[in-house]
């Protein structure tokens, strides 16, 4: 007699990969995560361009061949790791008054489009010469959070990570987006010879054109004084390391500085300094309305009998409020002027007010927003063209090439970041200005209310600097260049180029994936 038997049931076996397969995530995660932490921890102040290059190799090998989604986790890892610490003088700013949450949101906003980055670069990682094409789809994503959302945010850009080394030569070619190509392309090539070595002339070319290329490129980076000289002083009065509470405090900043400025005024008149072209005070010096006046500036111009270039919160007669920066003349006051082009989100203005009260204080400080200028900072001063970015300008690509385009020999970033403390902030902004400095070809004078101040010459050298939180004048004579570097002839163009290589090779990459799969 035959007994019927149940149908047998499918019993799931377990994977004696699957352990494997977990512990080379966890592997992969922990190398995403170190090597975003090392990107951070090779930015400045800390001379270590190298640490670039090899942070993106690691991702660029852990992404490589990899699903898409698994690219896009990735990034975000990696991404969040850099920019965290890197961005860490948010926390000090608004950490007492608002919690981590500001800090960590635009942190995690950011590492979303290094996640796209990612994400771009497993897809295009099955390319001939996946290299070239992962640091395109890299500096694209760079790109794309410079502008967006509420006018982008470019900090962290791989560019702002070269201001020394063989690399920054590089900047009077294409400006700081071919810098972070360059260096995306080494850490691309470096990833693709550690997987594939057997096939090395891709990746040795990618490693070896941007190193050598750089260093052919520094004779490119001249610092003669083609168009005269100019003796300048900085006025750095200082301010109270008070974080948020500086937001009311409009007459300290002010009186703090025309005090170091009179003593500017005696040092002139004892002979110990030599009288400057202008004097250049920070950003948020003044606060002016519509009938423009500042006695004590005005006393202060008269006395040195040069003009200043000051920076300050102006209202216009129709109530439009702007960050801005002012030549005062002796005896006539306020002049030519700038305006601000890139505002700050969330402080200069504010988008979702009701939302954004809850992560900022600049909601109640300003009832309306402030109103962006849309012309090339260039000031008519001492008989030179200065051009100006304010503070957050300095990070964007369309504010000095412009200005140095339309005939300005010099350049200026008044900024304050007395909110940071003793973070590294300044010396982050001041790494961007180096940049600029070789980009445009021309010296750049950074003053700042509470540090750091600084010269920089055309080839991005700094050759005076002052400290943090110290009331401390600066005078110089500095070149005066009237010649424009290829990166100032082409603009917008490298960008524009490496966006099309970018897009282009993601839709290819697309197309090939989906034919495969047919």
């Amino acid at each position: 007699m035959v007994v019927p038997t149940a149908p047998a049931q499918d019993v799931a076996q377990p994977d004696p990969r699957t352990p494997g397969r977990r512990a080379a995530w966890a592997l992969r995660l922990v190398a995403v995560t170190a090597a975003g932490f090392a990107l951070y921890a090779g930015s400045p102040p800390r001379e270590a361009w190298w640490v670039a290059p090899l942070a993106v190799a690691v991702l660029a090998a852990v992404v490589r061949h990899r699903e898409v989604r698994a690219g896009f986790g990735y990034g975000v890892v990696f991404g969040f790791a850099f920019l965290l610490p890197l961005l860490g003088w948010l926390q000090d700013f608004l950490g007492a008054d608002f919690g981590p949450w500001p800090w960590l949101g635009v942190a995690a906003v950011e590492a979303l489009f290094i996640g796209l980055a990612g994400a771009g670069m497993a897809l295009v990682s099955r390319l001939p010469t996946a290299p070239v094409w992962m640091a395109a789809v890299f500096v694209t994503a760079e790109s794309v959070r410079s502008a967006f959302p509420f006018g982008g945010f470019p900090w962290g850009r791989l560019a702002f990570t070269q201001d020394t080394g063989p690399l920054l030569s590089l900047a009077a070619l294409g400006g700081t987006t071919l810098v972070s190509f360059s260096v995306a392309l080494i850490g691309g090539g470096l990833a693709e010879l550690v997987r594939a070595p057997r096939r090395w002339a891709v990746p040795v070319a990618a490693i070896a054109v941007p190193l050598v290329g750089g260093l052919a490129c520094w004779p490119l980076v001249g610092t003669d004084a083609n168009a005269g000289t100019a003796r300048v002083a900085i006025v750095q009065g200082n301010a109270p390391n008070l974080g948020l509470g500086l937001l009311y405090e409009d007459e300290v900043l002010h009186d703090n500085h025309v005090r170091a400025a009179q003593k500017l005024v005696d040092d002139v008149r004892a002979g110990r300094v030599a009288r400057p072209d202008f004097a250049l005070f920070p950003e948020q010096v003044g606060s002016w309305g519509p009938s423009r006046t500042d006695p004590e500036l005005s006393a202060i111009a008269s006395q040195l009998g040069v003009p200043l270039v000051v920076g300050g919160l102006g209202q216009d007669g129709d109530g439009r409020l702007h960050n801005q920066v002012v030549r005062w003349d002796p005896g006539t006051g306020f002049g030519d002027r700038y305006v601000k082009k890139h505002l700050v989100p969330f402080a200069e203005t504010i988008p979702m007010r009701e939302f954004a009260r809850l992560v900022s204080p600049f909601v109640d400080r300003f009832q309306s927003d402030m109103t962006p200028g849309e012309e090339p900072g260039v000031i008519d001063v001492a008989g030179l063209k200065l051009g100006v970015g304010v503070c957050y300008d300095v990070a964007y690509n369309d504010v000095f090439g412009p200005a140095a385009a339309q005939g300005a020999t010099l350049l200026a970033v008044p900024t304050n970041n007395a909110w940071y403390g003793h973070s590294e902030m300044s010396y982050q902004q001041l790494a961007m200005s180096r940049l600029r400095a070789v980009e445009t070809g021309r010296a750049v004078l950074v003053g700042a209310t509470s540090g750091v101040s600084a010269v920089v010459a055309p080839d991005g050298s700094v050759t005076a600097q002052t400290d943090l939180f110290t009331e401390e004048n600066l005078t110089a004579e500095v070149p005066l260049r009237a010649n424009r570097t290829p990166a100032t002839e082409l603009g917008s163009v490298p960008m524009w180029t490496l966006a099309v290589l970018g897009v282009g090779a993601i839709a290819a990459a697309g197309w090939r994936s989906r034919k495969s799969d047919a």
